[in-house]
């Protein structure tokens, strides 16, 4: 969504997280009586590839025949806290994605990038010559029923 505010135009995006290859995403439903404020009920599940016909490709859950450990997982390792997703690991990392691309695209020259502080999204103002104002939100979601 967008919208105008004065001399700013704010736009919303909802950002569907995808689970990496050997990965799932698994919603355990909430028991409170209040929501969470973080997404700790979004469980990462490894996927066994080990009846698989992936040449290589090492499996997370069951350990190497050569070396006798199981991989691990990066996604597990940055973007989780035990085997949940974590949103404010997932802000940082974006936030942190977006800082280090925007130099390398055409229209740096002509806008400045702030990012603004947020543990649940990624919120960024950019600022033009001539005193415009974009603000972006990017909210993280997981569809629900995806594989």
């Amino acid at each position: 969504s967008w919208s105008v505010f004065e001399d700013q135009i704010l736009y919303q995006l909802l950002v569907f997280l995808q689970p990496p290859p050997r990965h799932s995403f698994r919603l355990e439903l909430y028991s409170g009586t209040h929501l969470p404020e973080r997404c700790s009920n979004i469980r990462v599940v490894l996927e066994c590839t080990c009846l698989r016909n992936t040449g290589n490709i090492p499996c997370f859950v069951h350990p190497s025949k050569t070396n006798g450990m199981a991989q691990h997982s990066p996604l597990l390792q940055n973007l989780c806290t035990g085997s949940y997703l974590d949103v404010e690991e997932i802000a940082c990392w974006v936030q942190n994605s977006v800082q280090t691309a925007w130099e390398f695209l055409p229209q740096w020259q002509h806008w400045q990038l702030t990012l603004l502080p947020s543990s649940h999204s990624c919120r960024m103002l950019l600022n033009s010559s001539s005193d415009i104002q974009l603000s972006a939100v990017l909210v993280f979601a997981v569809e629900q029923g995806s594989p």
